[in-house]
């Protein structure tokens, strides 16, 4: 069931409707329980049974490891959890890319092997509900929380049904105090998560959707495009991915809020980011600060002097990479990303720019620009081995950029043909968001402050948008991963 579906505008006001009838709260989280349980067993049905196996081990290895007495104990039900999150993980998701890796790396020294790979599709959502389970039992485990009693909160807590298939990555410490108390309907909530559930679908249907259908026809034959065009490609592309997935975080924190539930913010507008340290503050803010909290830290932050911080920076941008899927293009990016942030790990810059870019102002200065264009570039760049099939594509796409570089200049207009509609379309998405990007989401404070006939025509304007201008319907593109 897709966001941007009609099955799903069916869905959701009955849901709501159901949710805010039932007064009682733990009613109400059994009743958002089986609807999220639904919403995932439309994907398919097969692996509700994996997801309620997660949801169980998890629930009661933290209870095991609160109540052991002994160290001993406490770390078997611990290292059963993690191993066994980790193992189905890697089996869905990861056995046939090392299979089929060891039979490339032995062919390399004249071994042929057939490896038996497996003909299954991955489950939706794995890699988001394992790292909150993962979360969840590594919290309990270094006594941060405590053990969850009620197995309908926790798994409410695991499988609520707007981040369950593509985040944000929730942390119990934040999300389990609001599913276990008594929540009342807030009119004004209710209404700012329908704002941010209509910029989530303009940034998908009308801006990500439109711009895959002319990034697709790029990457994929990229061999009979020269170097503008191909540039032309990998902006498109970023303005896809962003789209996409910052459309459908929107999504699920706007249908969040109509619940009562506050999600963690999942983008905070990556692409107004003056170097990288700061883009990676910005995008995908909940795996980010997963990787920093329960894998940068532990392995020492940056405590130990540069050779410390350089090796632990590259061990979570080349693991990130690997999270996103099993395919050298995923690891390469992260590498590249690692590569990017190394200056200002280096020269401990990393955290220079904390605030919003042109704070108090309405337009950055000349450096601010420059910044802006030369981080969005080494973003685009590291794009398009994320986006290509494999890693000798992308190095063939860049080959051909740079060795047709002053050639077609005016070929991405052709491309278009004359319909400069989704470049109209990407406009509108920056402009909103430059102007509200000390906000949550552009039509939020001070967009409220607004005429109430200025803003009911912006909104019916972006309907329109959506209704009438929506790309080629397409799942999200982080529900592979």
């Amino acid at each position: 069931m897709l966001f941007n579906s009609l099955s799903f505008a069916i869905f959701l006001p009955i849901v709501f409707v159901l949710y805010w009838l039932t007064k009682a709260r733990r009613k109400q989280n059994i009743l958002l329980m089986i609807a999220s349980y639904y919403f995932y067993a439309c994907w398919d049905w097969r692996f509700l049974f994996l997801l309620a196996f997660s949801t169980f081990l998890d629930y009661y290895t933290g209870l095991k490891i609160e109540e052991s007495q002994k160290k001993s104990s406490k770390k078997f039900w611990f290292w059963l959890s993690v191993g066994v999150n980790l193992g189905f993980l890697g089996f869905f998701k990861y056995y046939n890319f090392f299979a089929e890796s060891f039979a490339e790396l032995f062919a390399g020294f004249g071994f042929q092997i057939n490896p038996w790979v497996l003909q299954i599709i991955l489950p939706v959502g794995i890699s988001f509900y394992t790292f909150h389970g993962l979360s969840y039992v590594i919290d309990i485990y270094k006594e941060r929380i405590k053990a969850e009693k009620s197995w309908i909160d926790y798994a409410l807590f695991v499988s609520f049904f707007p981040l369950l298939v593509a985040g944000p990555i929730e942390r119990a410490t934040h999300l389990l105090p609001q599913i276990k108390k008594e929540r009342n309907f807030s009119y004004s909530n209710a209404v700012d998560g329908l704002r941010q559930i209509l910029w989530g679908l303009f940034k998908k249907m009308v801006v990500a959707d439109n711009c895959a259908y002319y990034a697709n026809m790029i990457f994929n034959d990229y061999h009979n495009y020269t170097g503008v065009t191909l540039i032309f490609g990998a902006v498109l592309f970023a303005f896809q991915i962003y789209g996409d997935f910052s459309g459908y975080s929107d999504i699920a924190l706007g249908t969040a809020r109509l619940f009562g539930f506050d999600l963690l913010r999942n983008f905070s507008y990556p692409y107004f980011s003056r170097d990288i340290a700061e883009f990676w503050r910005r995008w995908h803010i909940s795996l980010s600060s997963w990787f920093r909290d329960y894998l940068y830290i532990p392995l020492g932050g940056s405590k130990g002097g540069n050779w410390m911080r350089i090796r632990n920076t590259f061990i979570i941008f080349i693991v990130s990479g690997f999270w996103h899927g099993a395919n050298w293009t995923f690891i390469v990016w992260g590498f590249l990303n690692a590569l990017f942030i190394m200056p200002s790990i280096v020269l401990k810059t990393n955290r220079n720019n904390l605030n919003i870019v042109a704070e108090g102002r309405i337009f950055p200065n000349f450096r601010e620009i420059t910044q802006l264009i030369i981080t969005f570039s080494l973003a685009c760049f590291a794009w398009i081995f994320f986006r290509s099939a494999s890693v000798t594509d992308a190095f063939s796409y860049i080959g051909r950029l740079f060795s047709t570089l002053g050639t077609g200049i005016g070929y991405p207009y052709k491309l278009l043909n004359g319909d400069l509609k989704v470049l109209i379309f990407v406009v509108i998405m920056l402009i909103f968001e430059w102007f509200m990007r000390e906000e949550l989401h552009p039509l939020r404070k001070p967009f409220t402050k607004l005429p109430t006939i200025a803003r009911w025509i912006i909104y019916f304007l972006l309907a329109t948008l959506v209704l009438l201008f929506a790309g080629e319907q397409a799942e999200f593109i982080y529900f592979q991963f």
